[in-house]
């Protein structure tokens, strides 16, 4: 059977900014340098200044890990000063998802052809039904299987496969658990803004995002696509023995 496909989004307007406008700046500077012989040293000098903002974003592999801390700090930075526009432009959640996609695909890069030993699971709390009266925050197995929410395909992913998954109402404490429990890599899934911090508070892990959907507005009743989700599971995460469980209906959804 074949795996799903690993969703990683489309990064084209953030890589713009962020390669493509030091490299128009470092073409210009040249070109500059050529036509004022006078003041080529300072075109040079602005050239080399340009490409070095621009080199980082080449970087893969084990190079890329190894700077990623200080990369996403600056790329960061980046998303947050053009936020302002682009929320006046009404492209805020786009602009959002671009770094988030850049992210995923310099992340799904990093682990092509080997699997992370140790991958995590974040999960925000509104996935829930906001009527449930499952305590999913004190363990996941007490979801009551209804299938009215994306909490069951996780708790079977959990149950079949092992996936180490914690479930959080507030981002804080997910950022403790995944300092706590030092995963070689995060599949995260909240929406975009949270998205954006974790990866800038977090960046000595690697992560692989997933946003939400809020068709109910912000923190009630969200969705994800749970197909994305077991893709990047089955890509990222190194199998386990299935456990000799299985789910339990149960009653007393409200």
């Amino acid at each position: 059977m074949t795996a799903p496909a690993l969703p990683c989004g489309n990064p084209a307007a953030f890589l713009w900014v962020r390669r493509g406008l030091p490299l128009a700046a470092m073409a210009a500077s040249l070109l500059a340098a050529l036509l004022h012989p006078a003041g080529r040293g300072w075109w040079i000098l602005g050239a080399a200044a340009s490409f070095g903002v621009a080199w980082p974003t080449f970087k893969r592999g084990e190079a890329y890990l190894q700077a990623r801390a200080a990369l996403l700090r600056f790329d960061g930075a980046v998303v947050r000063l053009l936020r302002p526009l682009a929320r006046a432009l009404k492209r805020e959640d786009g602009w959002l998802l671009s770094f988030c996609a850049w992210n995923n695909q310099r992340v799904a890069e990093c682990f092509a052809g080997r699997r992370a030993q140790r991958t995590l699971l974040l999960l925000p709390h509104c996935i829930q039904l906001a009527h449930c009266r499952a305590d999913i925050l004190a363990d996941l197995e007490n979801c009551y299987a209804c299938g009215l929410c994306s909490v069951e395909d996780v708790l079977k992913g959990t149950l079949e496969r092992h996936w180490e998954v914690t479930i959080h109402n507030r981002s804080h404490k997910a950022y403790r658990a995944a300092r706590e429990l030092r995963p070689d890599l995060i599949v995260a899934v909240s929406c975009p803004d949270r998205l954006l911090k974790g990866l800038t508070r977090l960046p000595e892990v690697p992560a692989f995002v997933l946003p939400l959907t809020l068709p109910h507005g912000w923190c009630v009743d969200t969705r994800f696509d749970v197909e994305a989700l077991q893709a990047a599971m089955e890509t990222f995460a190194e199998p386990r023995r299935p456990a000799n469980v299985r789910m339990l209906e149960r009653e007393g959804i409200a």
